[in-house]
């Protein structure tokens, strides 16, 4: 099983690069620790009524041999005291009779199951990769809905809780199949996510179905009522039809989902130039030596291609020119893709020479990877002179505007506009994983604080303040604050990216999600206005 691209037993990797292997341990340390899921004592009351744990569940859905990707594992990790561990929910993908499927399913061991902000953006970004890739969507329902203390972070807005309703209701317009399995409580607005699924499970005595529970019943018409009895599975089976079937346990429920599955069509895939597979010529391992920590240092993107690349093979792209991007054609896994790699700052040939390719990418419909290190865009009055802003506007159009898909892989900085060329999250790449070492803000730390710092020291000047911290003092507090805002960790917290992966796990995942892409036709490419 993957899970954020980490396997069971890849605590045992190990580095030969010391930094990075220290960082390397301290995620797999955070990824052991929300494996468990909440507390011992909500642990023990789970199973108690006889449930199987979120992940169990997903264990048991899918195929004996299918792997899972687990998305945003640490999600909400560094924030509400760490009492939120994976926000409360398990999202990934998995095979289920053979065919992809997006799972969402709730961890009621976590507050209950209820819904965190984290909580909302992971549901919804299954939901977008649902679409994205026309995958079913399996919901495992086991939540007692918003947490309230946080309703106001978490109710109104446009991407806030009703809008996983709105997803599915667009999801079935696009005839993609979903599943709920109602497992434990279903409760308010989540009682909708069963009751917008083209069927519905749910496990009796044990699932519940409400709009209102017990309380909210009796405060508003003074009725007494059990769960059981206002929305329990007999209720929901046998006399309001909101469910289908009625299942045993979580067992029987999940066999039942499974059977659902079978009968679904066989997708529409879109036809891609495939070979059989070869392996690297080097040990996957050998790309923890080119995690590069230091933010100020390049990565070694040929080598690292050469390490994730079938046969070590790979085909360059105007290889003598704009030197400082590298671009090619190779196979992953068989598959052909086109590669764009950060090789130092972007200059205006730069811009030119990726936009180029990633039109040839989308007119022979070739996927790309991108491998993100990026400082940004050349600055100064001769490379202002020169248009770079028109250059670099040419490359970002080119990919927002691309329609095989793209993966990025963060594997150094992302930083400034430099992560939208690289199609950062607002370009809706496909999917998007960063390495442990990865960082991204609007600049580095180093130069942040800098620049910071000299504005700082301008108004304490013109203030006549001559009792306020040193300059060496205020560079570290704005450095060690943007080196935080900007690291890995921060960013899967907060759902900017897809989960922190293990290098050595960097193929493997990159195999899974182009074949998950293909489960849909890809649009025809229609780009727009380039200003030459």
């Amino acid at each position: 099983m993957l899970s954020s691209g980490f396997e069971n037993d890849s605590s045992g990797s190990k580095s030969n690069n010391p930094d990075f292997q220290v960082l390397l341990e301290d995620f797999y340390a955070r990824y052991q620790r929300v494996m468990a899921g909440g507390s011992e004592k909500a642990l023990a009351l789970h199973r108690s009524r006889g449930k199987l744990t979120a992940r169990e569940r997903i264990d048991t859905l899918l195929d004996k041999d299918s792997p899972f990707l687990e998305l945003s594992a640490l999600a909400a990790m560094g924030q509400y005291h760490d009492q939120f561990p994976s926000a409360g929910v398990v999202t990934g993908i998995g095979k289920v009779h053979g065919r992809y499927v997006v799972i969402v399913a709730n961890d009621a061991t976590v507050k209950g199951g209820t819904y965190i902000r984290e909580t909302i953006r992971k549901h919804i970004r299954a939901q977008e990769i649902a679409i994205d890739n026309h995958l079913p969507a399996i919901y495992l329902v086991d939540s007692g809905g918003i947490f309230l203390p946080e309703q106001s972070r978490v109710f109104p807005d446009r991407d806030d809780f009703g809008r996983i309703f709105s997803n599915q209701a667009r999801m079935s317009a696009m005839k993609i199949p979903q599943i709920a399995v109602v497992m434990g409580s279903c409760t308010a607005g989540g009682a909708y996510i069963p009751a917008m699924s083209d069927e519905s499970i749910i496990v009796k005595n044990q699932g519940t179905i409400f709009i209102g529970g017990p309380p909210l019943v009796k405060a508003a018409t003074g009725e007494e009522v059990t769960d059981e009895v206002l929305g329990g599975g007999e209720v929901h089976a046998r006399i309001s039809g909101v469910v289908d079937h009625l299942a045993d346990d979580d067992v029987h429920a999940l066999k039942i989902c499974r059977d659902i599955v079978a009968t679904f069509p066989q997708a529409d895939r879109q036809i891609t130039d495939r070979i059989e597979s070869r392996q690297p010529l080097y040990s996957a391992e050998e790309l923890h030596n080119y995690a590069v920590i230091q933010t100020n240092l390049p990565v070694d993107h040929f080598s690292i291609i050469e390490r994730l690349v079938d046969a070590g093979e790979f085909h360059p792209f105007k290889a003598e020119y704009a030197k400082t991007i590298i671009t090619g054609f190779a196979r992953i896994d068989g598959y052909k893709v086109g590669i764009i790699a950060n090789n130092g700052v972007v200059f205006g040939e730069t811009a030119r020479k990726a936009a180029h390719f990633i039109q040839l990418c989308n007119y022979r419909k070739i996927p790309m990877v991108f491998l993100q290190n990026i400082t940004g865009f050349i600055v100064g009055k001769k490379y202002e002179h020169e248009g770079i802003a028109r250059d670099g506007a040419k490359w970002i159009h080119a990919v927002a505007t691309s329609t095989v898909p793209i993966i990025s892989i963060v594997t150094g900085g992302s930083y400034g506009a430099g992560n939208y060329a690289m199609a950062g999250r607002a370009y809706d790449p496909r999917f998007l994983f960063m390495w442990p070492n990865a960082r991204i803000g609007v600049m580095g730390g180093d130069q942040a604080a800098r620049v910071l710092t000299q504005i700082k020291q301008a108004k304490a000047k013109n203030s006549d303040d001559k009792h306020g911290k040193s300059e060496e003092e205020i560079f570290n507090e704005i450095k060690a604050r943007y080196d935080y805002e900007s690291s890995a960790i921060y960013s899967t917290s907060r759902i900017w990216d897809d989960g922190i992966i293990d290098p050595a796990s960097t193929r493997k995942i990159l195999s899974i999600v182009l074949d998950i892409t293909t489960n849909k036709k890809w649009e025809e490419h229609r780009p727009g206005v380039y200003r030459m």
